[in-house]
């Protein structure tokens, strides 16, 4: 257990620097990055693309973010009360 996080912590990588976005306060970053991953994994999955090619947006999300606010935004789509378009 110990080797496996030593493993995960030398190839941690931290979110890189979006310009678009202030580099203070990254809610909007972490948005941003929500809504993008489920674009393109619903893109992907209507195009018969590669899903796992989307798995760089969670990373980049859950870097920014507490994880307890990414599960709450997780819940609202399936409650239809999501407030972005996904």
């Amino acid at each position: 257990m110990a080797e496996d996080m030593k493993t995960k912590i030398k190839s941690y990588k931290p979110a890189p620097f979006d310009s678009r976005l202030s580099n203070q306060n990254q809610t909007g970053n972490c948005w941003q990055n929500y809504l993008n991953f489920h674009h393109w994994e619903k893109a992907m999955a209507v195009t018969g693309g590669d899903v796992s090619m989307c798995k760089w947006y969670p990373c980049v999300y859950k870097s920014r973010r507490p994880i307890s606010w990414v599960s709450a935004w997780d819940d609202h789509p399936a409650g239809g009360t999501f407030p972005g378009k996904i």
